[in-house]
């Protein structure tokens, strides 16, 4: 029986991981959310965890009331957020929480030696030398959550060890597929969050309408599968169905296929190597009918070149790059500026924080403070 901390469970993919429990032999020792405790407590009632975080102070207090006849231990903060993840218990710790608040809890768990089931992509976009460096140390496995690099990593174990040469990371292309940058100026932000196949929190389904999940995902699988980044190449596919692939020196492709459903590569990350049967529904490929793929619209999503610059320098600039994303679309989703400053914000973060190239923790963290107060000025 595996022993699992899941960070960020009462979001998408924690609530997701809790739905495909049952499928497998485990015991949850650790919830947090920042503020949905209602949906904590029920999640903590029925799982009985041996500690829950709420992030957010004033929460935590009405969370430990609510939770005062059991015996689960009640904390808040970012210490309590590494508690959770290093000192629980766990096995393997789900890191399912958005946006670099995810860093400090992962490296805490690889030093505790906790197998790392990663959803939370900002951790290696900002730290992925270090991150990757720390797993290797600690003997720990990072084993990839997000459909894309969970798709790209059973392809790799298919590989019978043979090298891969070429990443192909596909995408959706969002909501504003073949549009052109004037036409998206005025979008919305109930239009941004109007994804066509995939159901996620606020955030990230913004970062994919600007296409910046993509690049973040390319930076993330530089660092995952050791890869330059101009090895890894994005291909835009409507469907949803191949989840990404990966080319071999003999040309041939090896890709991953599979209804655009998180449950699958989150239980796979959890029982891995074992496969165990999963609630997701089955693939019908005559029902699917079409496959289409296309390239990507550098001029219509400059967010791609941003993220594309920011892995080929490596260094500060994915902190930066990160950390000034996170902001600028908090202002979008908050009304604050439209749709395309976002990508604009971000350039601008990237333009006028000075490069370093040889970086630690303080250095990322600097780095992503800096980013965040150059966009919210």
């Amino acid at each position: 029986m595996k022993k699992i901390a899941i960070l960020g469970s009462t979001g998408s993919i924690g609530t997701q991981t809790v739905d495909i429990l049952p499928s497998i032999d485990a015991e949850v020792v650790a919830l947090t959310t920042n503020r949905r405790i209602n949906l904590l407590e029920e999640q903590a009632r029925a799982l009985h965890p041996k500690m829950v975080c709420a992030m957010d102070e004033s929460a935590a207090k009405e969370l430990k009331i609510k939770l005062a006849d059991t015996d689960i231990e009640v904390l808040t903060g970012m210490d309590g957020l590494i508690a959770c993840a290093a000192e629980s218990g766990a096995d393997i710790v789900v890191t399912a929480v958005v946006g670099m608040v995810g860093l400090l809890p992962t490296m805490a768990a690889i030093k505790a030696g906790k197998d790392i089931a990663l959803a939370n992509k900002e951790t290696l976009v900002c730290a992925g030398g270090l991150v990757m460096s720390a797993a290797k140390q600690y003997g720990v496995r990072i084993l990839p959550v997000d459909s894309e690099h969970s798709a790209i990593f059973q392809c790799v174990q298919a590989a019978n060890g043979n090298p891969i040469d070429k990443i192909l990371l596909t995408a959706s292309g969002g909501p504003f597929f073949g549009k052109k940058i004037e036409e998206m100026r005025g979008m919305t932000r109930e239009q941004a969050l109007a994804h066509p196949n995939w159901s996620m929190g606020a955030k990230i389904t913004i970062d994919s309408a600007t296409m910046m999940n993509k690049g973040l995902e390319l930076i993330e699988a530089m660092w995952l599968y050791d890869l330059p980044p101009e090895d890894i190449e994005i291909v835009v596919h409507r469907e949803s169905i191949v989840h990404s692939a990966v080319e071999f020196a003999d040309g041939a492709v090896i890709a991953q296929l599979g209804l655009p459903d998180m449950r699958l590569p989150i239980q796979l990350a959890l029982t891995w190597p074992q496969r165990v049967p999963c609630k997701v529904p089955r693939m019908s490929l005559a029902e699917v009918a079409k496959l289409t793929f296309y390239a990507p619209d550098y001029e219509a999503f400059p967010a791609l070149n941003l993220a594309k610059h920011a892995a080929s320098l490596k260094g500060d600039r994915g902190a930066v790059l990160n950390g000034a994303n996170e902001a600028a679309v908090g202002l979008f989703l908050n009304g604050k500026i439209g749709f395309t400053d976002i990508a604009e914000r971000v350039a601008y973060a990237l333009d006028t924080i000075p490069y370093k190239k040889d970086i630690t923790l303080d250095d990322v963290l600097a780095a992503d403070k800096a980013a965040r107060e150059i966009v919210l000025g």
